[in-house]
């Protein structure tokens, strides 16, 4: 809630100014581009061709949950017209803003390792009845036709958010924040079909008897929380150059609550599917965790449980950890949480290729390097566009006055 006793001086805006980012910018783009030509070796040598297109979608759908998280954050500010998000909401969009890119990240993978990825892209019908009785869903012509709105619907709605809300900088007009209202009580829903299906296409399909109805779900715990987990840097990162003055403690503790809802919703929903699948002792439920089970991935599975939930939650739990005065403990928890979401989704790809345990590749950290980088330096083009909070917005004085 926000504290209307008396109204604050509305703030002077902001822009990022790129010598601030010293040379981190071109560091990015080093690594991107380094990790591009190390991945493009494991793409054209036959033998190492299956290994890039696992390891290249599992650093594709890790960033991709995380600007999704950014994508869903902005459309439930604008859905439930919140007044505490207003001066970090820039630094979502900023993050969903990325999501047009994942249109040729992702091109590799379904243009060129289709086979190496689905193994029920080449099978014939009569050669397995489970797949025959999905043969609707999973054929070639759907799962091009559902990738494509896929990107195009995240990418109208996180673009349209970007520029109304750049243009309401400038113009100020109510009529900004009726549209951006309209889309984000749309967009909500559009993103939860395309995480789910875009997770059932591109990782249950990794093994196509598996099924979960709490997939998406699933996904979605993951996506929310570690995106705003990143969100907590990158103000943590704007606020030591200098910048986001009206970014104070209490958007932390309301950042840090979200973190720890979102810590304990992902815990929740993962053990509800565990139980719900070895309670039912379906062959086609239990293998996806059967497999992850399995000689070295057990002890994967054995840390997210622990370094996932049980490190993180008590040390969100306090108020006081919440707060950046306090040891900085709200940013090496978000830092925490970003690691294991990576290990999150790699222990859902990676077993689907090395099914008798841990086999660490090279093109794994190429893939990150490439895909990470790239997008980084991306970021930092992007952020230098607009002002780093909504000037304008009507709700922008309540948000400063922000109280828990």
């Amino acid at each position: 809630m926000s504290d209307h006793s008396h109204e604050p001086t509305p703030p002077a805006p902001e822009t990022f100014d790129p010598k601030h980012a010293g040379g981190l910018p071109k560091i990015l783009l080093t690594v991107g581009i380094i990790g591009i030509a190390g991945s493009l070796i494991g793409f054209f040598v036959p033998a190492w061709h299956q290994q890039f297109a696992f390891s290249w979608l599992f650093a594709s759908f890790y960033f991709f949950t995380i600007c999704i998280g950014g994508l869903f954050w902005t459309c439930l500010h604008h859905a439930t017209d919140a007044e505490w998000s207003v001066v970090v909401r820039r630094q979502m969009e900023n993050i969903a803003k990325l999501l047009p890119y994942f249109a040729i990240i992702f091109l590799p993978v379904l243009l060129f390792c289709m086979k190496d990825l689905w193994k029920w892209w080449d099978m014939q019908p009569g050669e397995d009845p489970l797949l025959d009785g999905k043969s609707g869903f999973l054929n070639h012509k759907f799962f091009y036709i559902r990738a494509v709105a896929y990107f195009f619907f995240l990418s109208w709605i996180a673009t349209t958010l970007w520029k109304r809300s750049t243009a309401q900088d400038t113009d100020g007009a109510a009529k900004h924040t009726l549209i951006m209202r309209k889309f984000g009580v749309g967009g909500i829903p559009a993103l939860a079909l395309c995480i789910t299906f875009a997770g059932v296409d591109w990782l249950m399909g990794l093994d196509y008897h598996w099924f979960s109805t709490m997939w998406g779900v699933y996904l979605f715990a993951g996506a929310a929380g570690s995106s705003m987990s990143l969100l907590v840097l990158i103000v943590t990162g704007l606020k030591k150059q200098g910048y986001l003055s009206v970014v104070n403690d209490e958007h932390y503790h309301i950042m840090g609550k979200f973190m720890l809802a979102f810590t304990i919703f992902w815990a929740y929903i993962g053990f509800d599917q565990y139980m719900l699948i070895w309670y039912a002792n379906i062959p086609e439920e239990t293998m996806y965790f059967r497999l992850r089970n399995t000689e070295s991935w057990w002890y994967f599975s054995q840390a997210l449980v622990v370094c996932r939930f049980f490190l993180p939650f008590p040390v969100l739990l306090f108020q006081y950890t919440k707060m950046t005065k306090k040891w900085n403990l709200i940013n090496w928890v978000a830092c925490w949480i970003l690691f294991m979401q990576l290990i999150d989704i790699y222990v859902v790809v990676l077993p689907a290729l090395h099914r008798t345990g841990f086999s660490p590749s090279i093109f794994d950290l190429t893939s990150l390097a490439a895909v990470g980088g790239i997008l980084g330096w991306l970021f930092f083009r992007n952020i230098g566009k607009s002002f780093l909070f909504p000037t304008r917005d009507p709700r922008l004085l309540g948000s400063l006055k922000l109280t828990n």
